[in-house]
């Protein structure tokens, strides 16, 4: 398997530091939330993407693309009734392929809830068209780029639109392009109250992307989620993309976090190959 880790839990650090020290501990991938580098994605100038993608390469590591896509933006959401609002964040998905693609990523995550919640007295029909006019405008630009535009399903504590694989699976399937595809988050599924090796299996075809962490929001190995059955369902299903450690508790701190991660992911990968 290839491990990445989500690069804002390192608060405060320089990239140049991020990338020495992910590498260092064992990482071959950094996954980008963009309002670490900008307020908006076209700020990032393109020497500043040059210089980016060459210190992660230097330290041996891949940018693999984005997550967090519309955070700390205004006037963009998914699934509002208002067409521009939707024209407007559809131009932004595609301005931020330019930059993930601009730093050699090849996939976004779109979680973001706040910018996807249902507004009072719609109903999920509507919402469900509305997200899906956004994906539309926006794919075709995306796959010019090389981009991946992922589906992450999240709890109904985070937000009321897309909180099931298979909710996010029937959007996939009425869009129906290449570059939208699924994303799968541990802390995520576990709120759907199926066992998550059967989820990964179910969802296998249509699922690029996976996030590694833990129902207490810290990574992998840190709490009680057991990662052997997990592990054991993505190489049974032959999953071959990034297992990405994202935490949403940094108290530990970054280095406690990264290491004691990748750590615990190695282990269990050792276990289901022995």
């Amino acid at each position: 398997m290839k491990f990445a880790i989500c690069q804002e839990l390192f608060t405060g650090w320089s990239f140049d530091q991020q990338c020495q020290f992910i590498a260092k501990t064992g990482y071959t991938g950094v996954e980008v939330a963009p309002f670490t580098l900008a307020d908006r994605a076209e700020y990032v100038t393109p020497q500043q993407r040059t210089d980016l993608k060459q210190t992660a390469a230097r330290y041996g590591l891949e940018i693999i693309g984005l997550h967090w896509l519309l955070a700390k933006t205004s006037g963009l959401h998914l699934t509002t009734a208002d067409q521009s609002v939707r024209r407007k964040t559809a131009d932004y998905l595609v301005t931020l392929g330019n930059l993930c693609a601009d730093l050699g990523g090849t996939l976004m995550v779109l979680g973001s809830p706040q910018q996807r919640n249902l507004e009072e007295g719609m109903t999920r029909k509507q919402a469900t068209a509305n997200a899906i006019d956004v994906f539309q405008a926006a794919l075709p630009q995306l796959a010019d780029r090389g981009v991946t535009l992922l589906l992450e399903p999240l709890t109904t504590k985070e937000t009321n639109f897309m909180n099931t694989c298979q909710e996010a699976a029937e959007i996939i399937t009425a869009v129906g392009h290449p570059n939208l595809a699924l994303h799968q988050d541990v802390k995520a599924m576990l709120g759907e109250g199926t066992p998550l090796p059967e989820l990964i299996h179910q969802f296998a075809g249509i699922t690029q992307h996976f996030h590694a962490n833990d129902a207490n929001l810290r990574g992998p190995g840190m709490g009680d989620v057991d990662f052997v059955p997990i592990f054991e369902a993505l190489k049974a299903t032959g999953y071959n993309g990034w297992v990405s450690v994202e935490v949403f508790d940094y108290s530990p701190g970054a280095e406690v976090i990264a290491n004691e991660s990748l750590r615990y992911m190695q282990q269990v990968s050792q276990t289901i190959s022995a």
